[in-house]
């Protein structure tokens, strides 16, 4: 039989499902193995789909359900072994992310043919453990000290639960998650229904495009996250499609604009414009964010790390201090130090392996300063970076995290920085080969960070869910990294494999090969255009710098609240990634915290307190879990039958025409979904 246990938790406090003082097996010889398998397979999955379409799927939650379904076959399992697996397998779509949108640029920039195992695999282990390094003293900033929902977290804590206890709770998960799987096998698999709707306003040269994802998944993390993130969010896109690509279409010169959109109208001309123009105010917004968001939490990472000084201190003492509670052990916090120091060496080594002082055409004495920058800034610019990843997964979950554009923020700051360097000693005429060897070493930096920043946002999400559940933080760092390890092990021979069957972004490995099923790779193209941008000096200035403004203002203005001690507060990272993201993307995240909203005010008007509204956000927080779970797993494993088949039509089942009725179908299921959630959270729970 299973470990039986009791418990409650409330995931807006700090209760844990099982008390500090019950102490249960976590870290398990089945629990490794499987955990490093999932981590594996993950990987590959997630690479597969984040190269065809510059989006991953989060994995804590089809790894917790899966882990669920398997360890339910062994005598003994618990709660926090199933949470222990998730934490471990959830690393390898993590680190798959960091690898898929930067590496692979390397391959466009024609510095790489393929993908050699050694520095593929020692760039995304050194990025992942640094990840899960600057977690540690992040996650009492972040999780204990900063007031941030975790979305996907909440959820996962949730699955877990219901997993172990059963009843209504599991019931709720079951049935909003084999609702959002069928759905999403019916848009993604068997194409029937529409994933998307978008449409556009033109007036005279300007164009207003909106759209929305018809994901219920994105619902349900808009549930989770609530009215207020959700409405800044959507504020920053407005701000993007409906303000700054008009004014852009107006103003700009008709040929640079028609060279941009190559022949598309209406909602396609809006999108190539906020891809090669707009997005990058998100870039600049966030890098102020970003920055203003460590700055704000540098006291309570301070406090965290002290904390864990003394602790270590006080089990080193004679006869000990004070026992720490289980559910507040961290891994200790002198490993942050030394193990960053100590991955500066391999990550060096890389760089060595990689770059081509020949081809950067400078000296002995200044390639070795570059290489040791470049070290130096990864370091420091992943620790910034990882700690705004985990804020911003706070905000909006770890599928929604844009782990693009910090990543985009650091290509151009070492390029920035490279390009001063090299440009002292050739007279600042840097082109073809150096240009294309400088901007392939600012990848491989960038490449550092990202892998780092996905990592500690996927890390700072199954550290909420365990604090919710009940864990030992410690056990969880020490699966993340076996995760990390088992997903760096793969990801080299998995990149190659799907390079040689389909080719990225424009580039085929041989002659004769398809390029209608060629990977895009999105976020690898984008991240070479900006590499190279800057050394061919090319780059959107002036829309970075419009970003950076609008950050400062929107700072200015949470600071001006918070001075008059108004309850409404305007964090600047919400509305940075608003600019950033997709429209269709912050919609569906708007229009579940509008239901969050609708479900408490009916129940307060409809006479309940303040423990019957309690009641109901709990109902649609279960049902809204079971919506991202569902999705979440058909996402995984439709990537299987698309990697096999080389196509993503293999399951198709309309026919010819079919479109209009598709888009109907899925907008009536969107809106399904929607009064569906508010019903479940409203109804009594008797």
């Amino acid at each position: 039989m299973p470990d039986q246990v009791t418990g409650t938790s409330n995931p807006r406090t700090h209760e844990p499902y099982i008390p500090a003082s019950q102490s249960l097996p976590e870290i398990t010889g089945k629990a490794i193995v499987l955990g490093i398998l999932l981590s594996a397979v993950l990987a590959g999955a997630n690479a597969y789909l984040g190269l065809k379409v510059g989006l991953t799927v989060s994995a804590s939650i089809p790894a917790a359900v899966i882990s669920m379904a398997i360890l339910r076959m062994f005598r003994e399992h618990n709660i926090l072994e199933n949470n222990i697996v998730q934490t471990a397998a959830s690393a390898g779509e993590s680190l798959a992310a960091g690898v898929i949108f930067t590496l692979p640029a390397l391959i466009l920039l024609r510095h790489w043919a393929g993908f050699p195992f050694l520095p593929t695999m020692g760039i995304a282990l050194c990025g992942g453990i640094l990840g899960v390094l600057f977690t540690i003293p992040l996650r009492r900033a972040l999780i204990i000290e900063a007031d941030l929902r975790f979305p996907e977290g909440v959820a996962t804590a949730e699955v877990l639960k219901a997993g172990a206890t059963g009843g209504s709770g599991a019931k709720l998960i079951a049935f909003g998650g084999v609702a959002a799987a069928l759905l999403k096998l019916s848009q993604t698999g068997f194409k029937i229904a529409e994933s998307s709707l978008h449409g556009a306003v033109t007036a005279g040269r300007s164009i207003f495009g909106i759209g929305t994802d018809l994901s219920p998944a994105l619902l349900g993390v808009g549930y989770i996250v609530g009215p207020r993130v959700g409405s800044l969010v959507l504020a920053g896109g407005a701000i993007s499609w409906l303000i700054a690509i008009p004014i852009y279409l107006a103003v700009a010169d008709p040929a640079t604009v028609a060279g941009i959109v190559d022949g598309a109208d209406g909602y396609g001309a809006a999108q190539a414009i906020w891809s090669a123009q707009i997005r990058f105010m998100g870039v600049g917004a966030m890098v102020v964010g970003g920055v203003w968001a460590l700055v704000s939490l540098l006291g309570a990472v301070r406090d965290g790390v002290r904390s864990s000084v003394q602790a270590l201190r006080a089990s080193r003492a004679a006869g000990g201090g004070p026992e720490i509670p289980r559910t507040e052990r961290d891994m200790p916090i002198n490993l942050v130090a030394v193990g960053t120091v100590s991955l500066a060496v391999p990550i060096l080594a890389v760089f060595v392996l990689v770059v081509d002082r020949t081809a950067l055409g400078i000296t002995p004495g200044l390639y070795w300063i570059v290489l040791a920058l470049g070290t130096v800034f990864a370091l420091l610019a992943g620790f910034l970076f990882a700690s705004v990843a985990g804020y911003m997964a706070g905000l909006v979950g770890s599928s929604n995290n844009p782990i693009s554009g910090v990543t985009i923020a650091t290509i151009l700051t070492i390029s920035l920085i490279l390009y001063m360097l090299l440009g002292l000693q050739i007279d600042f005429t840097i082109s073809g080969p150096q240009a294309l060897s400088a901007a392939a070493t600012a990848i491989l930096v960038g490449a550092v960070v990202a892998c780092a920043a996905a990592i500690a946002g996927d890390n700072m999400q199954d550290l909420k869910a365990g604090r919710i559940v009940g864990a030992t933080p410690r056990r969880q760092q020490i699966m993340q990294v076996i995760g990390v390890v088992a997903a760096a092990l793969v990801i080299a021979p998995i990149l190659g494999l799907l390079y040689k069957a389909y080719g990225f972004g424009g580039v085929l490995p041989r002659e004769g090969m398809d390029p209608n099923e060629m990977l895009q790779a999105p976020q690898a193209t984008l991240m070479a255009s900006v590499a190279d941008g800057v050394f061919s000096q090319n780059l959107p200035w002036a829309m970075i710098g419009i970003g950076a403004l609008i950050a400062a203002s929107v700072i200015a203005l949470d600071q001006l609240l918070k001075a008059r001690g108004s309850s409404l507060r305007v964090p600047v990272l919400a509305v940075a990634v608003g600019i950033y993201l997709p429209i269709e993307l912050e919609v569906p995240i708007f229009v579940g915290g509008v239901v969050a909203w609708l479900v408490s005010r009916s129940v307060r008007r409809g006479g309940g307190d303040e423990g019957d509204v309690e009641k109901a956000n709990h109902r649609g927080l279960l049902f809204a879990s079971g919506l991202i779970t569902g999705e979440a797993l058909v996402g995984i494993l439709l990537a299987i039958p698309f990697a096999a088949t080389q196509s993503t039509d293999v399951l198709s089942l309309a026919p010819d025409g079919f479109g209009p009725i598709a888009s109907w179908i899925g907008a009536a299921a969107a809106v399904g979904f929607t009064c569906w959630l508010y019903r479940i959270s409203v109804r009594s729970s008797g």
